[in-house]
């Protein structure tokens, strides 16, 4: 609004005039001993430095809130420069029409009618801005006196069509306690939850904090819970793509109470591999194939190829990226694994520079009926691949693993050490960076857990869990595909690369929570472990070394080279031994090693 910019340069030209008058008055009566025209002269200087300077920094044009902090930053700058200009006219160029005490006096006083010209602004804004309206808004506790708390605060008490009204503060912070933003009072800690609520009546716990951990968003929700307070959060801070906003606010979702991390990666040393190079990813349809195109994407490679078996999926990663999905580009790439013809012709073709392996077949009770349809595709589609890669001259390839892969115990775990294990092979005979990266569970992939849980229990249930005290690690696709990608920077040519997931979560504990938030009457019915389910899953095998070398949240270890090559060579029909020979195989390295000890 112009007008805006216009007032409030009138405002602060009539603060400075006021400000000399009251100095002149305040100096023995001086107004009436002066020179009237000189004096004239020396405000047409202050106008044109003060226009001039505003003009130069953009001051009063610039989109920063009245009385804001940004506004200061550039109000006192620009206050102190026409103020030591003034005081140098007047002495040096003008022969004095004020004494300099007179200018000393007025120069603060100035700034302090700014400042009030602000203050009495922003209230009459807030006032004026406060929610109203025929639906009385929510009475609401905020959780947090930080920037995100402020932050919000503020757009609540701006927003006139907010459905919330925040009614006070609590904090951790023992230095935050009594903090007053926006009018709203920090009244305690989460010890104080429940008398502040009573005194207030307030209905809703707000956690305005971006950076929120799973474990504590989760204390929080179960702290509320007891209270009666309905739980609200804010977007992670990976999430955010501005200023918090009152539409930021929504309900907390599993990822928040089970695989909310922040995640911070060396943007510098992934984009070296990356940017700039042509990159291609297999599975790249799949939940964490298709998170992996949409990362690397944004990270600016020469090419990306997208290659997958499923043309649907392709259509929804292509929509997903560029908002289209006209199928009409060359990066996209329709071919299985398993065959080794069609994938060297792939490589022939676009000649990738950087692979990261995601084709799999994951489910792994499906895999132990059907053990040779997981060695074609995890074992003999992963070698038509590494083939294809080392014979095109790839020079970084990141196979993507599983937790199943340490100590396995089912055709999953079996066919996805294989895997590594070819990975490595490839490292020890070129000395290119060729590694493997391990990790356990991923939230709302297809056929995960959650999606089932969900269906479940929007059925009425019973929601089925395997056994009362199974375990399991959880991570959000986005977190895990950004350790993927810190862990491909940083991996040495062999390498295991084994993502810290943080602390096992109880399947059943997860079954009621998503039951809670879904106020749902469904009841947890357990069925057992089913083959090949271990109760706990290991990120890290028996004999395995991980050793946490530059990334906090990435472990590595030297992959085993050893595989038996005539297993690769076998027929179809005798594809169901191999995983028992490899079972049987490490149980009895198990076995020995227990001796050993």
């Amino acid at each position: 609004m112009r007008w805006r910019g216009g007032l409030l340069l009138a405002a602060d030209l009539l603060a400075w005039y006021v400000a000399l008058g009251v100095a002149m008055w305040l100096a023995d009566g001086m107004l009436a001993v002066i020179d009237g025209s000189r004096v004239l002269v020396l405000a047409a200087v202050l106008t044109a430095l003060y226009v001039a300077f505003g003009s130069a920094s953009r001051f009063h044009i610039a989109r920063t809130r009245i009385g804001s902090i940004d506004e200061m930053r550039r109000l006192v700058p620009t206050w102190t420069a026409v103020a030591s200009l003034v005081i140098l006219a007047n002495e040096f160029v003008l022969s004095g029409p004020l004494p300099l005490r007179v200018l000393l006096a007025a120069m603060p006083i100035a700034l302090f009618l700014m400042l009030v010209t602000r203050g009495v602004w922003r209230t009459y804004q807030d006032v004026r801005l406060a929610p109203t309206g025929g639906v009385a808004p929510k009475r609401l506790i905020v959780f947090g006196a930080g920037e995100g708390g402020e932050q919000i605060v503020r757009s609540m008490r701006r927003d006139r069509s907010s459905a919330y009204m925040p009614v006070a503060l609590l904090d951790d912070d023992p230095h935050k306690q009594h903090r007053v933003i926006s009018g709203i009072t920090v009244e305690g800690t989460r010890d104080d939850m429940a008398s502040v609520a009573s005194k207030t009546g307030a209905e809703i716990l707000l956690i305005a904090i971006p950076s929120a951990s799973s474990a504590l968003i989760a204390e929080l929700t179960d702290a509320a819970g007891e209270v009666g307070l309905d739980v609200r959060v804010l977007p992670s801070t990976s999430e955010l793509l501005g200023l918090l906003r009152v539409d930021d606010i929504r309900e907390p979702t599993e990822s928040d109470l089970l695989g909310r991390a922040e995640v911070a990666v060396d943007l510098g040393a992934i984009s070296k591999y990356v940017t700039g190079r042509r990159v291609l990813v297999t599975g790249a349809g799949g939940s964490i194939g298709s998170e992996l195109c949409r990362q690397l994407h944004s990270l600016a490679p020469a090419e990306l190829v997208m290659l997958d078996r499923d043309e649907s999926a392709l259509h929804a990663l292509q929509l997903s990226i560029e908002g289209r999905a006209l199928l009409d580009t060359g990066e996209l790439v329709v071919a299985d694994i398993r065959d080794a013809t069609r994938i060297d012709e792939v490589f022939a073709v676009q000649r990738p520079e950087v692979v990261f392996h995601a084709a799999a077949l994951k489910h792994l009770t499906l895999l132990e009926r059907n053990a040779s349809e997981g060695v074609k595709t995890n074992v003999l589609g992963t070698a038509n691949v590494l083939s294809a890669a080392e014979r095109h001259g790839v020079d970084h390839f990141v196979n993507v693993s599983t937790d199943k892969a340490a100590d396995p115990t089912s055709v999953l775990g079996i066919t996805k050490l294989v895997a590594e294990r070819l990975t490595a092979q490839v490292a020890d005979r070129t000395a290119r960076t060729f590694v493997s990266v391990r990790f356990g569970n991923v939230l709302g992939s297809r056929g995960s857990v959650l999606p089932t849980f969900r269906h479940q229990i929007a059925s009425g249930g019973p929601v089925t869990v395997t056994h009362p005290d199974v375990t399991r690690y959880f991570m959000t696709i986005p977190e895990a595909v950004r350790l993927v990608l810190q862990a491909g920077a940083d991996a040495r040519p062999g390498e295991i690369c084994i993502l810290d997931m943080g602390q096992p979560v109880k399947i059943a504990d997860l079954a009621r929570r998503l039951i809670e938030l879904s106020d749902s009457a469904a009841e947890i019915v357990y069925t057992g472990l089913r083959p090949g389910e271990k109760m706990h899953e290991v990120l890290t095998a028996a004999d395995e070394v991980g050793v946490n070398r530059s990334h906090p949240r990435v472990f590595h270890t030297d992959g085993c080279v050893s595989l038996d090559q005539k297993s690769l060579a076998a027929s179809a029909p005798e594809l169901h031994g191999i995983c028992d020979a490899i079972r049987a195989e490490l149980a009895t390295h198990a076995h020995l090693t227990a001796l050993d000890q």
